[in-house]
Parts: structure tokens; sequence; C-alpha cells
């Protein structure tokens, strides 16, 4: 079967880092001929060479002097700042840009996708030529709660998320290690890229305060759920860095409008596009990050009433936030995008 890449060029920004790499990765797996693929990074790792596939390599081009109008579609995580100045120079030479940072996901003429669950707002992509994927644990927990929410509207989530030090990119993924292999030296950890020591610890902040006390993160999970699933949900969210290298947990405690069972919920998930429930109490079945690295789907465990309110569940949801929560929702939003509006 004709990959859907076949007839499209694609740009990778951002293409040395840990999403740009997987971003890179997964294309491969999907088709996307070597040929038709462009590795861009910053002027420092031009030149560089990054795998693609079992046996591909690409050259990395620099940034600086990238013609964006030779590729059709460009997948951008090189971070936020970087994305603000190119992500439009891109655009306005007629490639349609995939943004993975934060910077264009609450702007009202951009659409903010998660392809099993707002697909259709892809029809929007013309207005800037840019689309945004969400924050990786809104991602993960849209993905649980629309199923849901199509059976009994949602009020209100609080959320508690577990997230691993790979949303800190590969700086953060050396910190632990480093400090792991610190501690167990009895020599001192002492904190760069985190607040506070992340080897044996949990740290509860994830980005930056703000005014009213929660973090930016916090933040983004509760404005970005609203934009994608149903503005009338609230969300209230505690975000967390945990030391585990790759995969994002998130505990869901929902309260919904009408009744929903256990049962009815579960069957609801296992019918959800890009969902896997693994939830066997009796035989301690339940998921957990270490068992998700690699993997696709976003999983859901732990399926059980809050007896706290009056129609209430609660969910253990687990997915790699690099591939899922970032690199892969890329990828099938060009996927989407290519089958239905190009």
């Amino acid at each position: 079967m004709t990959s859907p890449f076949a007839n499209y060029k694609f740009a990778v920004i951002g293409a040395t880092g840990n999403v740009g790499r997987a971003m890179l990765s997964i294309l491969a797996e999907r088709g996307a001929p070597l040929q038709n693929v462009v590795a861009v990074a910053s002027a420092r790792s031009a030149g560089r060479q990054v795998s693609y596939g079992d046996e591909g390599v690409l050259t990395v081009q620099g940034l600086d002097s990238f013609d964006f109008s030779k590729v059709q579609i460009a997948l951008f995580s090189p971070g936020a700042a970087v994305s603000a100045e190119y992500a439009p120079k891109a655009a306005s030479q007629g490639c349609i840009v995939i943004d993975n940072s934060s910077h264009f996901r609450m702007d009202d003429e951009i659409p903010l996708i998660i392809p099993e669950v707002n697909g259709a707002a892809l029809a929007n992509y013309k207005n800037k030529n840019i689309i945004s994927n969400p924050n990786c644990s809104t991602i993960q927990l849209v993905m649980a709660l629309k199923p849901l929410h199509e059976k009994a509207k949602i009020k209100r989530v609080v959320a508690c998320t577990y997230q691993s030090v790979s949303g800190a990119g590969k700086e953060g993924m050396d910190e632990l290690m480093g400090q792991t292999k610190s501690i167990l030296m009895n020599m001192a950890a002492e904190p760069k890229k985190f607040m506070k020591p992340i080897a044996f610890n949990i740290i509860p902040q994830i980005d930056v305060f703000m005014e009213e006390g929660s973090t930016k993160e916090e933040w983004k999970m509760n404005v970005e759920t609203k934009k994608i699933l149903d503005p009338s949900v609230e969300v209230v969210a505690t975000c967390v860095r945990v030391p585990v290298f790759i995969g994002h947990a998130v505990a869901a405690h929902i309260e919904f409008e009408s009744p929903l069972s256990r049962a009815e919920a579960a069957r609801a998930l296992r019918n959800a596009p890009g969902i896997r429930v693994i939830d066997n109490p009796e035989d301690y079945a339940y998921i957990t990050p270490a068992e998700v690295a690699g993997e696709d789907p976003v999983y859901v465990s732990r399926i059980r009433s809050d007896k706290s309110v009056a129609h209430g569940l609660s969910l253990w949801i687990v997915a790699d936030n690099v591939r899922k929560g970032a690199a892969l929702n890329a990828v099938q939003i060009a996927e989407e995008l290519i089958k239905s509006y190009m």
C-alpha cells in the first residue's frame, strides 16, 4: 500500500532534538521516502548527520538559510521562540506548518488538533497555514475524555500529572541520569535544568509560576482542553515532574452531568481510536510509564467510580510523551491533512 506521504516533501525543524528525531523515525515507519524528507536545525547543528529509518541518513541543513518553498509540510519542534520567528516565515512561503511548541496554541485562527478528537477542525488550517500540536499531557487526557464526554457530558476534571524528564528534553534526561549516578556514589546532585533535584525525588513544578499560583503547564491543560474538547468543561491540574525517563501519567477524576457506569466507560474507551484499556485489578493488570516507551496508543487503567461526587469516575492514563504526546500526533495531523484537506 502506497504511503500517503509518497507525493509530499517534508521538513523536520529541530531534527537533532528528542522530538525531532522521533518525528524522523515515525515518518520513516509510515513510509515517507528518504528523498522526500529534509532535516533542519540550528546553524551549529548544520552538517551533522541524523538517522532516517533503519539505514537512511540525512545531513542537517541550517534553519537560517532554509528555503521552505521546497517542501509542502514542515514539522516544527525547535522551541517556542524559534517557532514564533520561523513558522510564519515558512507559512508565508506556502509551506504548511505543524508546530509542537506552545506559541500558537491559543490563537483563535490556528487549529489545535488531536486527530482522533477534533480532526475536523483542520478545515481551518488555511487561516494562517499553521496547525498547532497540543501539550503532551493535554493530548493523553483529552484522548481519554472524548469518548466519555460523548456518553455523558463532562462538567469538571481534576487532573494530577506525573510527567517524565523527557518532557524537558535531552537536558532533563541527562540531569536525571547524572544526579542518579552522583547520589549512588555519595556525591552532591546539584540541579541545573530543574529547580530542585529530580533523582529519587518529585517536583511539583513544570514551567513557570503564574500570578494565581498555578504553573503554566497547569494552565495549558485547562485552556487547551477547553479549546479542543468543550469550553464548558472545567479543568484543574497539578503537574508534577517525576524521575522517569519516558512516559507521562495522569490521574483524572471526572465529574459528569449524568450517570456513567464503570462498564459503560470501559466499553466506550475500548471502542475509541488510539486508546487501549488494560484494567483488571484481580490480576494487577494496569499500565505504567516504563511499559509504554516506544508505544503509540494512550493506555487507560484503573477505571473506577468516584463516590465523592454525584456522577464521577476516576482513570489512570499513560502514554509515551515523546511519541503520542508530540511527534506521533504531529505526523498523524499531517496524515489527516493529506487525506482530507490537500
